[in-house]
């Protein structure tokens, strides 16, 4: 007769099934690395080759007091898109990428959908839920929680960055891939547009920052404003067109050692 008292042994789950083990601190360097493997995977399968990145407030919405930045990144966004198209191949160039979220970045991806292009979302959980706009493509539509993650993922794929008016997480992301470029750390060209030249230069004082002796007279070529899609858009063009010297065939490696003794490709 089958003794019930006794407790059968216990198994525990395996690490990858185990959630409680994978939300926990210990796991963190997982959940970390799983927020670029997702993407790699998704950008592999899309054949995304690279990407043009919009930035700019959540505030500017269609219909607000200063809707018409929503609208013209819209139509940059459409004119980017449809030009971009005679440059797809096996892989797809210069694909709109913006934060998922609604105002400047709503009219991003709204604009590349208008053009039947595909288009990214790269969106963030934050204490006010901001959820991923209904213009982005399924399939790229992603979202983090580290924000540092999600910033790799603008910058490694970027060729040019348009940054419309925005707040803090604008300047923030402004600042970073500015710092990349003066310090040479993009091993590639980066074409960076301030769309809205009296916010701008009222904002951040530039010519303050060479006078102090900050940052150097030359540093103020990292980047142009621009005050209509038209302008922007030939400028972009200029920029995408330029000769990529040591352009990978798949994607673009960020953060290039200058160690001549390190391996290949880091």
């Amino acid at each position: 007769m089958q003794d019930n008292t006794k407790p059968g042994p216990y198994r525990r789950p395996v690490a990858y099934l185990n959630d409680k083990f994978l939300v926990s601190p210990d796991a963190r360097a997982l959940r970390i690395l799983a927020e670029y493997l997702e993407p790699l995977a998704h950008f592999r399968h899309e054949k995304i080759r690279d990407t043009v990145v919009f930035f700019g407030s959540a505030r500017l919405t269609e219909g607000g007091p200063l809707s018409r930045y929503y609208s013209e990144a819209r139509e940059l966004a459409r004119a980017l898109t449809a030009w971009a198209e005679q440059f797809t191949n096996n892989t797809h160039r210069f694909v709109v990428c913006s934060g998922g979220g609604p105002g400047i970045m709503e009219a991003a991806n709204r604009g590349a959908r208008d053009a039947g292009g595909k288009t990214i979302g790269l969106n963030i959980g934050l204490p006010l839920e901001q959820l991923p706009n209904p213009f982005i493509t399924p399939e790229l539509s992603f979202d983090f929680h580290y924000f540092f993650m999600r910033k790799f993922w603008f910058a490694y794929l970027a060729k040019a960055l348009v940054v419309f008016p925005g707040g803090f997480g604008t300047m923030d992301e402004l600042m970073e891939l500015l710092t990349l470029s003066q310090t040479q750390k993009l091993a590639k060209k980066l074409t960076i547009l301030l769309y809205g030249s009296s916010y701008w230069k009222e904002v951040i004082n530039f010519d303050a920052l060479v006078r102090y002796e900050m940052i150097s007279p030359e540093d103020m070529q990292l980047f142009h404003y621009v005050d209509d899609p038209e302008s922007a858009f030939e400028i972009l063009r200029a920029g995408l067109m330029a000769p990529f010297e040591g352009e990978s065939p798949e994607t673009p490696s960020i953060a290039k050692s200058r160690n001549p003794q390190a391996p290949e490709g880091l």
